[in-house]
């Protein structure tokens, strides 16, 4: 059988490769894998089942396969349109993209001159062989960046035979991530988690992934686990040709793991041409933290990233078992106050969330200073518990000082500075954010969140509709539309937002938000209606007390909305660091009491700017 594609003419029974009259030198596994390519060029082909194929009766680690491709693909250049024969599908296997044509084949050769191709063959593949590892070496020197590198570690595969052990793979992806960013940040930009995850299970190219992220290059590997040992395989790829730039197999022990993400930092950076400095290694070295502490706070933080009430009441116990484990585990306090921080929003009374997230934030910050997490969790604490908000904008930047990649800081900053209606500076830190996690829908949400409350609606409705083509179920972007809509006046809009909001969750949120429209459109029974019901769900659970003035409000019942308001108050409601600044409270924006109440909460009536000490 022979094959056509390209200029090339691949002569399988003489084992040969052609380009025009000149025979391709190409080693005996090189070719048996463009082979196993070629005839399944209709599909991905894992890994694995190329390795069964190419080395069926050896044992080779993945890094093998990895630099055999890397041979084929300098070997083969790039087709006519400047894309390469065999493109890299993450965490998968490879795919031969070019076409390829079937020639029926020639009469047989007699076996002396198969003996004597053979016999050149091998030859040439010894020579091919040395120049490789020429050309390898050379290019793994010369592949420097001249200014900053965006890498992206997509989610690392979970190979053990436990479905359960997801949590694992997940878990080291966002340590790795967080590794990897701490490297050198004016360097190397690291694509954050949000982003990150959304490729988990992809058959999207590298290529491809590269040209949606803005990066350069992709860090993909797999994890399996036996009791308490792992093995890890991780591979570099170079988004623009695809081509492996580094791969490598580890096997160590679960409290090893740590110092092995540091080893892979350093070994990505070298690769991509940064420099690591002395005082950096030291820090990527992390001290050991034992093995079930460690395991504890991977659960935690699996379960934290479901951002669900009960997620997040599930993450707060194995947290706090991490600690438990381990007194000094500064990042599993970290995870602890973003827990609490985040249950008082939705399941905890604001006093007793903020207590414990304060008490764990506080705790992270004195066992490690440099934790760029500790202090983004206090910075949040400061801005929407205590209203303090000099305090959070000193802790927003220390978190960024510390590690300048790190785009839930720059998020939360970005939404500090907009409720200080310091305008250009929140969008400055917003895109920040939105460059580091281009696929976060909560980052790209409150980029228009920002306009909405600069009062350009229909500039915040436009960017909305444009991020719902990206996931048309994300619920707060319907609900974010039906408040513009609410504004603008057009009621009807606004109810079928917010009724698409309730139709994918139906939380207390959107029972007050729904309550609201419908007393902005005068349906008094419809909005008495919803008010019954956050009462009644107020019997089975805790609901905040500014969700039902927020309902009042829309009602235009002031009187019950400030009695409301001042019960948020006692509860320190992190939702009040929005009312100066919300439209949705501008029917009490006119009575003196909400001047009042604003200074309370420690803004100027007048010019809605934090005082001093605010509390």
């Amino acid at each position: 059988m022979r094959y056509l594609f390209g200029p090339y003419r691949f002569e399988v029974p003489l084992r040969r490769l052609l380009r025009g009259d000149e025979q391709v030198p190409l080693t005996p596994k090189a070719f048996d894998v463009l082979l196993t390519l070629v005839e399944r060029r209709d599909r991905v082909v894992d890994k694995s089942e190329l390795m069964k194929l190419v080395w069926p009766d050896s044992f080779v680690e993945e890094a093998n396969l990895s630099q055999t491709i890397f041979v084929l693909r300098k070997t083969l250049g790039l087709d006519a349109n400047g894309h390469h024969y065999i493109d890299t599908v993450p965490r998968r296997g490879y795919r031969f993209a070019a076409p390829v044509q079937e020639i029926a084949p020639d009469r047989p050769r007699a076996k002396r001159w198969i003996a004597a191709v053979a016999a050149a063959l091998a030859a040439v593949a010894l020579v091919a062989a040395g120049t490789w590892l020429v050309l390898h070496n050379r290019t793994a020197a010369a592949t420097v960046v001249p200014n900053t590198a965006r890498v992206v570690v997509l989610p690392l595969e979970n190979l053990s035979a436990d479905p359960a052990q997801d949590y694992l793979a997940d878990g080291l992806t966002e340590e790795m991530i967080t590794e990897l960013s701490r490297v050198r940040p004016e360097r190397l930009a690291v694509i954050a988690r949000t982003s990150a995850m959304t490729y988990k299970d992809t058959k999207k190219s590298a290529a491809e992934i590269g040209q949606e992220l803005g990066a350069d290059y992709l860090l993909e590997g797999s994890v399996r686990r036996d009791s308490d040992r792992l093995r890890v395989s991780v591979r570099l790829v170079r988004a623009s040709d695809q081509t492996d730039v580094w791969a490598e197999n580890y096997e160590r022990e679960l409290r090893d793991v740590l110092a092995l993400q540091g080893e892979v930092a350093r070994a990505i950076a070298g690769r991509i041409g940064i420099e690591v400095s002395r005082e950096h290694e030291g820090s990527l070295d992390a001290s050991l933290i034992g093995t079930e502490a460690y395991d504890d706070y991977l659960k935690g933080r699996f379960f934290w990233n479901k951002m669900t009430p009960d997620g997040l009441q599930t993450a707060v116990r194995y947290f706090e078992s991490a600690v438990a484990r381990n007194p000094d585990y500064a990042a599993a306090y970290s995870g602890l106050a973003d827990s609490y921080a985040n249950l008082g929003l939705w399941g905890l009374p604001g006093q007793e969330a903020l207590a414990k997230a304060k008490t764990a934030a506080d705790k992270a910050i004195a066992i490690r200073e440099t934790l760029a997490e500790g202090h983004a969790s206090r910075a949040f604490l400061a801005m929407s518990y205590e209203l303090d908000w000099a305090t959070a904008e000193r802790e927003f930047r220390r978190a960024l000082e510390l590690n300048p990649s790190y785009a839930f800081a720059h998020h939360r900053y970005g939404y500090l500075l907009m409720l200080m209606r310091r305008w250009d500076q929140s969008e400055t830190e917003l895109k920040k954010a939105q460059e580091l996690d281009p696929l976060s829908m909560i980052i790209n949400a409150n980029i228009g969140f920002r306009l909405y409350m600069m009062r350009r609606y229909d500039a915040a409705i436009a960017h909305w509709n444009n991020n719902l083509q990206m996931d048309p179920h994300f619920m707060l972007l319907h609900s974010y539309k039906g408040m513009a809509y609410v504004m603008k006046g057009q009621h009807a809009d606004a109810l079928a937002s917010f009724e698409q909001a309730r139709s994918v969750s139906g939380d207390a949120n959107q029972i007050a938000s729904l309550g609201y429209i419908y007393g902005m459109m005068g349906r008094k029974e419809d909005a008495q209606r919803e008010l019954a019901r956050l009462r009644e769900l107020a019997k089975q659970r805790f609901v905040p007390a500014f969700y039902i003035a927020l309902l009042y409000t829309g009602l235009r019942d002031t009187d019950h909305a400030f009695e409301w308001l001042e019960k948020a108050h006692q509860e320190r409601s992190g939702y009040l660091m929005e009312v100066h600044v919300d439209p949705m409270f501008d029917p009490l924006r006119s009575d003196p009491r909400f001047q009042r109440f604003v200074q309370r909460l420690g803004l100027d009536a007048t010019t809605s700017q934090p005082r001093p000490g605010a509390s």
